[in-house]
């Protein structure tokens, strides 16, 4: 078996995530994330659309992270993030976190937004 290290140029991996935060690139960070190549946020959750709309003009496609079950997001959103040319993979926020770690080391133009697992969602 071949292995390789995995390098995430100036973007941030997610490493790791509990009840109410997500750790990035080593730091904590409490509560509800927005990730992408160019640094990670928080994030108010599914009604704040508007912080999602402009990553359009970044990144071919979102990963979002629903908690610790996959769900539907609302179709209002769904139909605003397409509008705005932005492609949505909706999925729990441990394989979201997940696949945007596997694309992100591979260059990828990805952006993460995830909701929290566990007792703060």
């Amino acid at each position: 078996m071949r292995l390789n290290e995995v390098k995430y140029t100036d973007a941030q991996p997610i490493d790791g995530y509990g009840p109410g935060f997500f750790r990035v690139g080593g730091k904590v960070v409490e509560g509800h994330v927005i990730a992408t190549h160019s640094g990670t946020r928080s994030w108010a959750g599914l009604e704040d659309v508007a912080a999602l709309v402009p990553l359009a003009a970044e990144v071919d496609v979102l990963f979002l992270g629903t908690g610790a079950e996959i769900a539907h997001i609302p179709a209002e959103l769904r139909r605003t993030l397409e509008d705005a040319g932005l492609g949505v993979e909706v999925m729990s926020s441990p394989a979201a976190c997940r696949t945007y770690n596997v694309l992100l080391s591979e260059g990828r133009r990805v952006a993460l937004a995830v909701l929290t697992v566990g007792a703060a969602e």
